[in-house]
């Protein structure tokens, strides 16, 4: 049995399809913005999701600072939610490269922000308050368990945004396990957004890299932030053409994925002393706490000597992808259950 990796899917490898494609690309100098292949991935993006223009960047995270700092000045103000990837994981970069200021609030149970608490988080015009300029919303939302966002609600936030003259950028690092969950185009999850980053490198499969959408006008400022940030590529059409078969190929079977990761939530919820984690509709996402007792380094160093891998401590998370098939999960499962006996005998 292969390695049985279940960290994150950012641990896929590129499909033979995008190893082929990479070596066939033609390309070019894409800060001279002269790469054929970087173009043609560009243009398919901004009209997979319905807007004008798309950059191509190394990682999502750049793609989400580079947002920010494109709609943001320094001392200006983005409301978002206080388990925001943006605002969690991506080291304040908004803040420590921009000035910018994070306006944090509570996230419900299905991963939306209640409309009242961001009107309220709006400040009025005045010279003691930062100025507010931006809400960001993530789709799907890792901090619930990877839960996806309606385009109602999103379409409800963007419309309180422009009544209030704010812009509305979409973390859509997962918006395709979204589009999946939902039954619903891409593009229709977007609209009501100024700009959206989305990611090439988890479940999609792509090497790495990500892309910003947006308007002509906001992608051309884009481009000059990642300029600044050090994210100009020169023949990126290598890693560019991996991209394109990630979003013309590989967005439809993330299906699959949820499949895999509702067969491990069944299994570990019938396995005695664990506890999953409720979601508000899963995607590739399961999180479970270990029975009492049980010791979660021993539980992942034992894991590891049978080819699965976690990190972390209880509660654990777990993410499906396309290299976890329903017969890895049966075997992961069985390997769980046999080191949660062992490990109850010895405690």
């Amino acid at each position: 049995m292969d390695t049985i990796d279940l960290r994150s899917d950012t641990v896929t490898h590129p499909t033979p399809a995008m190893r082929a494609a990479m070596a066939a690309a033609a390309v070019g100098d894409d800060v001279y913005d002269e790469d054929p292949t970087v173009h043609a991935l560009q243009d398919y993006a901004a009209e997979l999701l319905g807007k004008e223009a798309a950059l191509f960047l190394p990682t999502a995270t750049m793609g989400n600072l580079a947002a920010v700092l494109t709609h943001c000045a320094r001392g200006d103000e983005v409301i978002l939610s206080r388990k925001a990837h943006i605002f969690e994981y991506e080291q304040g970069g908004a803040s420590a490269l921009g000035g910018v200021v994070f306006r944090t609030l509570p996230v419900n149970f299905d991963g939306t922000l209640d409309l009242d608490a961001i009107q309220a988080a709006i400040r009025p015009e005045d010279v003691h308050f930062a100025r507010p300029r931006l809400i960001c919303l993530e789709n799907t939302v890792i901090g619930c368990g990877g839960t996806p966002i309606t385009p109602e609600y999103t379409d409800q936030v963007g419309n309180l945004a422009r009544r209030h003259g704010l812009k509305l950028h979409i973390d859509g690092a997962r918006l395709f396990n979204a589009a999946a969950a939902l039954n619903v185009a891409p593009e229709r999850l977007v609209r009501a957004a100024d700009s959206v980053q989305i990611c090439l490198s988890k479940g999609l499969c792509a090497p790495l890299g990500a892309l910003l959408v947006g308007t002509r006008e906001f992608i051309a400022q884009a481009r000059r932030v990642r300029k600044v940030l050090g994210g100009g590529m020169r023949q990126a059409g290598v890693v560019a053409a991996a991209g394109l078969v990630a979003l013309r190929d590989m967005r439809e079977r993330l299906v699959e994925d949820h499949y895999t990761a509702q067969l491990l939530a069944d299994g570990l919820a019938e396995t005695e002393g664990v506890r999953v984690e409720p979601v508000h509709l899963r995607t590739n996402m399961v999180f479970f706490h270990l029975p009492e007792g049980v010791d979660s380094a021993a539980f992942v160093a034992e894991l590891k000597a049978r080819n699965v891998i976690l990190r972390g401590k209880s509660p654990f998370r777990l993410v499906t992808h396309y290299y976890i098939t329903p017969e890895r999960v049966r075997y992961a499962l069985s390997a769980m259950r046999e080191v949660l006996a062992a490990l109850r005998v010895t405690a």
